[in-house]
């Protein structure tokens, strides 16, 4: 199998004391970057982009498949999750701190992992990938800075909603929340058929994943019963705009090519959220949209994965100039 070579750094915020961690993949002896094959992910609400993006699974991990089709591609993790600083909120019992890394930390988080790349690569713009609330960040930074955005990929959306958001506990917010093992699954096979559950997840896959993201947090890790600890902004930001009726950006500010992919199956940002979205993005050079039949929110981890894993790719593929090298 063609080798990769893996970067990982760590760099600074806008928070002090603060640092975010980057990883970089690319096929060994590459040499030549462009914009067009350069690809930065960042991860949802609740769970770390390394374990996302870069898990191995059946062989490789979605970071894996990307790189080996001759791109420069990163994932950077927002304040408080993941290897990124927990900051020092983190460490108190939630109730004694308000929610932190909110829609603007985590856009800011970005626009500092863009900087980097620019700097290391020498590339103007990149292909922005986000997941779930990663779609809220990455939208909101390509409508805010269109001039450094090549191509931009929103997979499981959300938008203005009824309702809560599935990543909202509930009740007063304090600085995080802690997730169980067993809520993960539960939340990942909410609205699969149970006729279908069995056979959504490979054997073995969701403990991988599972065992992964969990170690990312110690100290949550050693809580009764464990957890993975989780910053509440997402959340505080979910009441104050999208379960309010109200948009935290405007897509027509959006002026990159977009992909827009869901799942049949999601529950947390069901089909017609994303929809609702492609149709305001009034300003985009292109758009497209994919449906993925019997997926869910999580479909980056299941059994049909190679189906988002081609279509994203042949979109990426798109901005690509002929003849564009590879290495």
């Amino acid at each position: 199998m063609t080798a990769l070579t893996v970067h990982e750094t760590f760099i600074p915020s806008d928070m002090p004391g603060v640092s975010l961690f980057v990883r970089e993949k690319h096929l060994e002896g590459m040499t030549r970057f462009s914009p067009g094959r350069t690809v930065l992910f960042v991860h949802g609400a609740t769970y770390p982009a390394e374990t996302a993006f870069d898990l191995e699974l059946g062989g490789f991990s979605w970071m894996d498949f990307i790189a080996r089709s001759g791109f420069d591609v990163f994932l950077v993790d927002v304040r408080g999750y993941g290897r990124s600083t927990r900051p020092p909120a983190m460490d108190a019992p939630a109730e004694a701190n308000p929610p932190f890394a909110s829609t603007a930390d985590a856009r800011a988080d970005v626009a500092a992992a863009v900087r980097h790349i620019q700097a290391r690569r020498g590339v103007a713009r990149v292909c922005l990938i986000g997941w779930s609330w990663g779609c809220a960040t990455m939208g909101s930074f390509a409508a805010a800075y269109p001039d450094l955005v090549e191509r931009l990929v929103l997979f499981a959306p959300g938008w203005v909603r009824d309702g809560s958001s599935a990543a909202d506990p509930g009740g007063s917010l304090g600085a995080w929340r802690g997730v169980t093992r067993a809520a993960a699954k539960e939340r990942w096979l909410n609205g699969v058929p149970a006729a279908k559950r069995d056979r959504l997840v490979p054997p073995g896959w969701f403990d991988i994943w599972a065992d992964a993201t969990f170690a990312t947090d110690p100290a949550g890790a050693a809580m009764d019963p464990p957890v993975l600890r989780a910053p509440n902004g997402v959340v505080a930001d979910s009441r104050a705009y999208w379960s309010a009726g109200k948009a935290l950006y405007d897509p027509a500010d959006i002026t990159a090519p977009t992909m827009i992919a869901v799942g049949e199956w999601d529950r947390d940002t069901p089909p017609a959220l994303g929809l609702t979205l492609f149709s305001l993005l009034s300003n985009a050079r292109e758009k497209r949209f994919a449906l993925m039949g019997e997926a869910t929110h999580t479909a980056l981890m299941e059994r049909g994965r190679m189906s988002l894993f081609d279509q994203v790719q042949v979109f990426l593929e798109g901005g690509v100039e002929a003849g564009s090298p590879a290495g």
